[in-house]
């Protein structure tokens, strides 16, 4: 089971962030970066929105870095780590302006892209930029559809679809993947479906460890009816952690202790069909939060998988 984490700094919603992320800087989200890095996370991730309303910037703030420019930012400042955008909303970009940014962004890391994907919720954004709402669904499907053919080895991919057709338009340079993983978020019924029938993973939004036996189940079973085989990975986002006695409040949901009681509950989501946790740490600062990775992975992370 693989373990990875969303960064912070890059996205300070009020659900998840912080208080000292509101004065972080580039140099805090690298160090932060290079520590996950260093410790073995599977994957670092951004999150996407390009214009935040003002009735949302209370929860939301308006603090969202842009994913691509960030992504490319980390791919030059570690080595191992895969690069994860949770979630990218391309129904917002052409598919090929998205196949050019990321197909870059992959060739740049050496490979180590996945391309995570959601249908997006604020509707002011899609207003603004002429992208019809109500039908962000089928807007997303098809972008996938295209992204698939333009990501794919062709300089010169093609496709013909209700609202997107390409053909004898180059792009260099392709990705450095033969087939760069996408994995769709989401919980609905929708992504559910859009996650086993175009994905190659799907990353849960806020689902209990409960509700999880049973969403796994229902894309297996999708996708055997759609006919679609091939690798899966089943993600799960866990409760806020901290590794040994905090000595401070850090919520009555966060599990702290020891690695060895910490590791024991998350190996309870391997338990249920996981293959990647996402996890995430109550700190008070950076140095706080670099030294929490830095215990996880040598500590928890290779109990994990006993």
């Amino acid at each position: 089971m693989v373990y990875g984490m969303q960064l912070p700094i890059q996205s300070q919603s009020t659900i998840y962030a912080e208080q000292w992320e509101a004065s972080a800087t580039a140099a805090d989200l690298a160090e932060v970066a290079r520590a996950a890095d260093r410790a073995g996370f599977g994957y670092l991730a951004t999150c996407d929105h390009v214009a935040i309303p003002r009735r949302l910037a209370g929860p939301m703030s308006t603090i969202w870095y842009d994913p691509v420019a960030t992504l490319s930012f980390l791919a030059g400042i570690t080595a191992h780590v895969r690069l994860l955008s949770h979630v990218a909303i391309l129904g917002l970009r052409h598919p090929l302006i998205s196949a050019k940014q990321y197909a870059t962004v992959d060739h740049l890391s050496g490979g180590r892209l996945v391309l995570g994907v959601g249908a997006g919720h604020v509707r002011e954004e899609f207003e603004a930029l002429g992208v019809d709402f109500a039908r962000r669904g089928a807007v997303l499907d098809e972008t996938l559809d295209a992204l698939r053919a333009a990501l794919g080895p062709e300089e010169y991919p093609e496709f013909e679809g209700e609202l997107f057709s390409f053909r004898d338009l180059g792009q260099l340079p392709r990705p450095a993947q033969a087939r760069i993983p996408v994995w769709v978020g989401g919980s609905s019924p929708a992504a559910v479906r859009r996650a086993a029938v175009r994905g190659d993973g799907w990353l849960p939004q806020g689902d209990p460890r409960e509700a999880l036996p049973a969403q796994i189940a229902r894309i297996k079973e999708l996708r055997a009816a759609a006919g679609v085989d091939g690798p899966f990975e089943f993600g799960a986002i866990t409760e806020a952690l901290y590794v040994g006695e905090p000595g401070w409040d850090t919520g009555r949901r966060t599990l702290t202790g020891k690695a060895g009681a910490l590791a024991e509950s998350l190996r309870a989501y391997k338990a249920l069909g996981v293959d990647q946790i996402q996890v995430r740490f109550r700190s008070r600062d950076r140095a706080e939060l670099t030294d929490q990775i830095t215990a996880f992975g040598a500590e928890v992370g290779p109990l994990l998988n006993d």
